[in-house]
């Protein structure tokens, strides 16, 4: 049997009963990035192996994997914070294990559009999420696309790139669109920052950025 295991995005705490009960009953761990995943886990105390899984061997490790879970194994898959499968490895995994008819199971818990997109104060009713843009290839091609879409958007995004995909979006979409822009969330110093794009755009222009972005957009009127 897979699990897909959500982990906290920040804060250690926001981690179900059933999440660390299910980490110390499977027989493997697969982690995005083992060191990062071992803080949480000793953190409570589970000591299950762990593997490395991530975008760069999930399709060289893909068959093994599955040939273990055919021969009767537990094993969990956990990312560096939130939901495996959302921005991060699990897509594979979970299609190649529904084809053979191993059972797979997803917990509910963190994911970092949610929080960012419910406190952004842009209608929640109708939104879709675009994860992280292409940095290079296709990115003005899916910008144009974007332009017409009246939904919600919702975009995962790195500090470094922050102030350049704002800038893009107030040229694609509008200095006066509606945006939030959300980083550091759960942990000690998280910022919400809500206005036109132009003015979110100024404000993370004047400082330094840290931690994990999730920008929200209005769809057009």
């Amino acid at each position: 049997m897979l699990f897909l295991v959500p982990t906290p995005i920040g804060n250690l705490k926001d981690i179900t009963l059933r999440a660390i009960e299910v980490l110390k009953e499977v027989d493997l761990i697969l982690a995005e990035d083992t060191r990062t995943s071992s803080k949480l886990l000793n953190h409570y105390q589970i000591t299950k192996p762990l593997s490395p899984y991530h975008q760069h061997n999930e399709h060289k490790v893909l068959h093994h994997l599955v040939s273990q879970l055919l021969e009767g194994k537990k094993i969990a898959v956990i990312t560096d914070a939130g939901t495996p499968g959302i921005s991060d490895p699990a897509f594979l995994l979970v299609r190649e294990c529904i084809k053979v008819g191993i059972k797979v199971e997803c917990l509910p818990g963190a994911t970092a559009f949610v929080p960012a997109l419910v406190n952004s104060g842009i209608p929640t009713n109708r939104f879709c999420f675009e994860g992280f843009l292409p940095i290079k290839k296709g990115r003005q091609t899916l910008l144009k696309q974007l332009v017409e879409e009246e939904r919600t958007m919702v975009f995962y995004e790195s500090p470094v790139r922050l102030v350049k995909t704002l800038t893009e979006f107030a040229t694609y979409f509008g200095e006066e669109r509606q945006c939030s822009v959300s980083r550091e969330l759960t942990k000690m110093f998280e910022e919400n920052k809500q206005g036109t794009l132009k003015e979110v755009a100024a404000h993370f222009t004047e400082k330094t950025v840290k931690g994990e972005i999730v920008i929200v957009v209005a769809g057009k009127n």
